[in-house]
């Protein structure tokens, strides 16, 4: 039997401002990568998430970003590797106490946006981030690209690595997303991107966009919470999942 994760990036509201259908998409994931007050997200909303996430029995991850509300945590900063490691410990023990008082487990960690894409080619970063990983608890789950340097960082401290791929993003023939600056950076045909996942899934195979195609291995499909899209594009993925015996995860189990 075949068995998948299914996550997606939630909690990212803040202050006045919300962003996404968090409840919603929540009863259809079973990993949620909870924002942790950088990049979106407060203490508010990190709250409720929590509290929403082991309601309906989802797996809870923190998602630690680049201090960049403006930004969406999307734009590039340059820090020093052992900058990046106490930004990553920062955001990893707030979200940790949200667990904490309501009871609930951390299980894995995703860095965001443009930290996430900056450490999948980074040597230097993606150390700095699973050490991070690892010395707050070396039994949480590092969520990694496929097959890049955060992957590969990870792996090599030890940890539990779920190789990452997307259902709503484009690649390119050196295996990394598509920038979201370029026009054909999102996929917005579900149809075309449930395709896409079964593929990643049965065949390890994705094709980028000069038309090649490159080995993937896919551990875990995030469908991103914030696109307007996401509860259609999460609700459709699944049952194609079911459709094809493809299971989705409940636990990572013990290391």
């Amino acid at each position: 039997m075949t068995v998948i994760d299914l996550n997606s990036d939630l909690g990212e509201s803040f202050g006045a401002y919300k962003i996404g259908n968090d409840q919603e998409v929540l009863q259809h994931i079973s990993s949620a990568n909870i924002a942790c007050g950088y990049h979106g997200g407060d203490h508010n909303v990190m709250f409720e998430t929590v509290s929403l996430a082991k309601q309906y029995g989802v797996q809870i991850g923190a998602h630690p970003g680049f201090p960049d509300l403006a930004g969406f945590g999307r734009r590039e900063i340059k820090l020093s590797p052992r900058e990046i490691y106490h930004l990553v410990i920062y955001q990893i023990g707030a979200l940790d106490a949200f667990c904490k008082v309501n009871e609930t487990n951390l299980v894995h960690v995703k860095p965001h946006g443009a930290l996430y894409n900056m450490a999948s080619v980074s040597r230097d970063l993606a150390y700095s981030i699973a050490q991070a990983v690892y010395d707050v608890n070396p039994d949480l789950v590092l969520f990694a690209l496929a097959g890049s340097e955060l992957a590969k960082a990870g792996e090599e401290k030890g940890l539990i690595v779920a190789h990452e791929v997307f259902a709503d993003r484009t690649y390119q023939p050196d295996g990394t997303l598509t920038s979201r600056q370029e026009p054909n950076a999102m996929i917005h045909d579900a149809e075309f991107a449930i395709t896409r996942v079964i593929r990643m899934i049965k065949e390890g195979k994705v094709e980028a966009v000069d038309g090649t195609d490159i080995a993937i291995q896919a551990d875990t499909i995030c469908v991103h919470g914030d696109d307007p899209q996401a509860l259609e594009f999460v609700t459709k993925v699944r049952q194609a999942l079911l459709k094809e015996n493809i299971q989705i995860r409940k636990s990572w189990g013990p290391k």
